[in-house]
């Protein structure tokens, strides 16, 4: 009885194996026999729900092959949903079946369930993208088809492509190369793309983020053997020296070395400095800075941060370039220029504690310096609380280092004799003289 069942089924597929042009374009939605079509998908239906119910545990798929087989084969654009079930039921036919031969039909079958259904209902990208992800899965030795068809999945699909397309995108792709098929750059292609996906999704859709950090660490996971600094460097020095003046690859090698920190490579240099030269931008400038940050250049590197400021039109990006200028003048100890692009950082992003938190900091080292008695070398310490109580309460995301700051520096406030001394008392109103020039409050450490 199994053998008979097993050698129906077979014939029935083997009928779904009809050419496109036995199909005419302009069939109606239900076939030449819209009656027996109707009633077949009723009946496929019904058996379906019942699998579905018992969360596809039990037999009734078995009772779903035939009718679903009929509608499939002669009203192939009736309902969309052909395609979402008969997608389930092949795959339930793959599991169960152990014979190899009868097996590798049914994959052949899912494969055209695919196909059909762009043919009659569209959605190309992502039906492909299904269709290539299934294709490597069921039958890993065809990767070089599956990586093609997951390629061009995501060229139609973009930033809606799934996680699990990007994963066997790149599991296809590591193939090809293993098998000498396609050059280990291409890899690193992918990652560069898959990012770019990974990243827009976590930031636009925050319901899904948590799997698409999972995608995100699997990519990782998977490009990490093939992006040492190293073999970065061995696969792009060539490619650079051949064509120095590819602004597209020059992009992809100052944006895949920043990614994975080979920054203090020559290449990484070089290739910076060409992309400036040939096409100036607010990245290439910001990436020229941060080169001379590294080199401890202040000067270049203030230059090329104030380039980036001009040619930034995005205010979050821009009010990260200031902060870097922020602290480069910091580090000059500079600091009412560090100052003032603190106060050009919150111009453009008001509620950053971070830039805040860097202006007291800098009042706090000056205390000492700002002063010539117990009284004075001591009231920058109130300002600079101020500057620490105002950034945990724009930014509460810095506010645990803000209450640290908080009571380290509370501890030098000048005692309660000591102000009584220079004839004021705490709540009075006070201005902290020196470049800092604010009014304050005063308070005491007892």
């Amino acid at each position: 009885m199994k053998k008979n069942l097993l050698l129906l089924l077979l014939g029935l597929f083997a009928g779904l194996f009809v050419s496109e042009s036995t199909i005419a374009q302009d069939e109606p939605q239900f076939g030449k026999d819209s009656v027996t079509c109707i009633t077949n998908n009723s009946l496929y239906y019904e058996f379906y729900k019942q699998w579905k119910q018992s969360n596809y545990k039990n037999e009734a798929w078995k009772d779903v092959i035939v009718p679903w087989s009929w509608v499939f084969k002669n009203c192939p654009r009736s309902y969309k949903n052909i395609y979402i079930h008969g997608e389930k039921l092949i795959k339930q036919l793959i599991k169960t079946e152990t014979d190899k031969e009868k097996k590798d039909k049914y994959i052949d079958t899912l494969m055209m369930v695919f196909d059909q259904r762009i043919k009659y209902f569209g959605q190309e990208g992502y039906v492909l993208g299904k269709k290539g992800v299934d294709l490597y899965k069921y039958r890993p030795t065809d990767y070089e088809k599956a990586y093609e068809i997951l390629k061009k999945a995501i060229g139609l699909t973009g930033n809606k492509t799934r996680g699990p397309v990007l994963i066997y995108y790149f599991r296809s792709a590591e193939k090809m190369v293993k098998a000498g098929k396609l050059d280990k750059s291409v890899l690193l292609d992918i990652y560069d793309t898959a990012s770019d996906i990974i990243e827009y999704n976590i930031k636009n859709d925050p319901k899904k983020a948590a799997n698409w950090e999972v995608v995100k660490g699997n990519i990782e996971l998977s490009v990490e053997p093939y992006t040492t600094c190293e073999d970065l460097i061995d696969i792009y020095t060539p490619k650079f020296e051949a064509t120095p003046n590819d602004i597209e690859l020059l992009k992809k090698i100052t944006k895949i070395l920043e990614k994975k920190d080979c920054t203090d490579s020559d290449l990484f240099l070089h290739a910076t400095e060409h992309l400036h030269q040939l096409e100036p931008s607010a990245k290439s400038a910001e990436l020229m800075g941060k080169m001379y940050v590294k080199k401890e250049n202040w000067g270049k590197a203030l230059e090329y941060f104030k380039q980036a400021t001009e040619l930034q039109e995005d205010p979050n990006k821009k009010a990260d370039l200031f902060y870097l200028m922020a602290v480069v003048n910091f580090q000059q100890k500079k600091y009412p220029q560090a100052r003032s692009n603190c106060y050009n950082v919150l111009k453009y992003r008001p509620n950053d504690g971070k830039a805040y938190i860097l202006i007291g900091n800098m009042y706090a080292l000056s205390a000492k310096s700002c002063g010539n008695n117990d009284l004075t070398t001591k009231v920058a310490y109130w300002a600079a609380v101020d500057k620490f109580i105002k950034a945990k309460n724009v930014d509460p995301s810095v506010a645990d280092d803000a209450n640290k700051l908080i009571n380290t520096y509370s501890q030098y406030f000048p005692a309660t004799e000591t102000i009584f001394f220079y004839d004021l008392k705490k709540g009075d109103k006070y201005k902290v003289e020196c470049w800092i020039n604010e009014t304050t409050t005063v308070r005491t450490s007892d």
